[in-house]
């Protein structure tokens, strides 16, 4: 019988920045959702890219949730880091399908995306939930 895993790295992260990154990125996403400004999430697209690409450290976003966790003297709380990419890399994927779901507008499938985006910030957020690790659970189960 296979054994429950997450993809394991020997980099950690500070569980407690990704939260409240995932908050910024929840306020963010929801105010493309009440405003239509696809700045926004081309934004986020963007913040997405650098943490994955080029270094977290760079991301507008990463720096602001660093620096919120700072001032309100929040502890770190390491985790491994590659549940939390692998969670990065299918929020990128669903932003960029959501961008072009609203281009196309293909309204059902633009809800559809957005509202699984909504819900797994959501889990991380209130409840440091991440789905990274389930999704990885899943394809391991089954390849």
């Amino acid at each position: 019988m296979s054994q429950k895993s997450c993809p394991i790295s020997f980099i950690k992260v500070d569980a407690n920045i990704v939260r409240i990154n995932a908050s910024y990125i929840l306020l963010l996403f929801s105010l493309y959702l009440s405003t239509s400004y696809r700045g926004i999430v081309l934004f986020l697209i963007a913040d997405f890219m650098i943490r994955l690409f080029i270094n977290k450290n760079y991301s507008p976003l990463y720096f602001l949730s660093a620096r919120t966790k700072e001032l309100l003297h929040v502890k770190s709380k390491f985790e491994d880091a590659a549940a939390k990419r692998l969670a990065t890399y299918f929020g990128l994927i669903f932003l960029v399908f959501i961008v072009l779901f609203d281009l196309l507008h293909a309204q059902m499938l633009f809800y559809i995306m957005s509202g699984v985006f909504l819900v797994c910030l959501f889990l991380e957020v209130a409840f440091n939930y991440c789905l990274g690790c389930k999704m990885y659970y899943l394809y391991k189960r089954f390849m």
